[in-house]
């Protein structure tokens, strides 16, 4: 316990201090472009816990959630399949490697026109664009195994789903979770950017049009709140790589 509120302090002594600097040499700002924390909490507070919470922030956190575990899922899917079979791999390589260098705003046009504007489209941009580090993560890993756990493998003739269960997964854990992490951080991006696009909710369309309307406090809000969803959601995944992946944590 004792580690644990040190690290905890450790973590926290920075950002503490940045709030507490921010918070007095701007307390007296009048200024129309950088208002003063104190207004941008209370901002925060009025519209986040109160109007625009089911109107924006739900529907953000589902698409999110929906999009991030999607890539996830058919990342690892596509990932071990093509980890283990060299010829489907040579087949697809160069349209992942296409794909894969495209800058994820760009792929917006390309959702409007093929799902159309709603929370769908948005959906299909964050699976279309955050699907490529988990799917990268997990070919590597899968390819990584060496021959002696192999050939073990094949001495006790392991059926192909023990493999995988047992050795193949394990062993790629965790260059897919590495690939995760990355897929979360292209999530929340890629949500923001489709709601300010394309879309009538969420949180980015609440930012771009404070913006628009030169509501300035409201969109230090939606920024401090999009800043705020990012660390947490880092923290539960954070969380969750710990304990699918403790014997690695314990080795280390």
């Amino acid at each position: 316990m004792r580690n644990r509120f040190s690290l905890i302090l450790l973590r926290s002594w920075l950002p503490v201090l940045l709030l507490v600097l921010w918070w007095f040499s701007s307390r007296e700002s009048d200024s129309l472009y950088f208002p003063s924390l104190s207004v941008i909490l209370e901002t925060l507070r009025t519209d986040w816990l109160g109007t625009h919470f089911m109107t924006d922030l739900v529907p953000s956190l589902v698409k999110l959630i929906i999009g991030f575990f999607a890539s996830a899922i058919l990342g690892v899917l596509l990932g071990t399949l093509l980890g283990l079979n060299r010829r489907a791999r040579a087949l697809v390589e160069y349209i992942i490697l296409f794909f894969r260098s495209l800058p994820p705003p760009v792929l917006v046009p390309i959702g409007i026109v093929l799902v159309g504007v709603g929370a769908s489209m948005n959906i299909f941009i964050v699976i279309l664009g955050a699907i490529w580090p988990t799917l990268m993560g997990t070919i590597d890993g899968v390819r990584s195994l060496d021959l002696v756990r192999r050939d073990m493998a094949r001495s006790y003739r392991l059926t192909l789903g023990q493999r995988l269960v047992h050795i193949i997964l394990p062993n790629a854990g965790p260059q897919i979770f590495a690939g995760m992490r990355t897929t979360l951080q292209l999530s929340i991006i890629l949500v923001v950017v489709a709601e300010m696009l394309a879309s009538t909710n969420g949180v980015g369309y609440y930012v771009l049009a404070s913006q628009q309307t030169f509501n300035v406090a409201e969109t230090w809000a939606g920024t401090l709140l999009l800043g705020i969803l990012g660390y947490l959601s880092s923290l539960l995944f954070i969380s969750a790589e710990r304990r699918v992946l403790r014997w690695q944590v314990v080795s280390e």
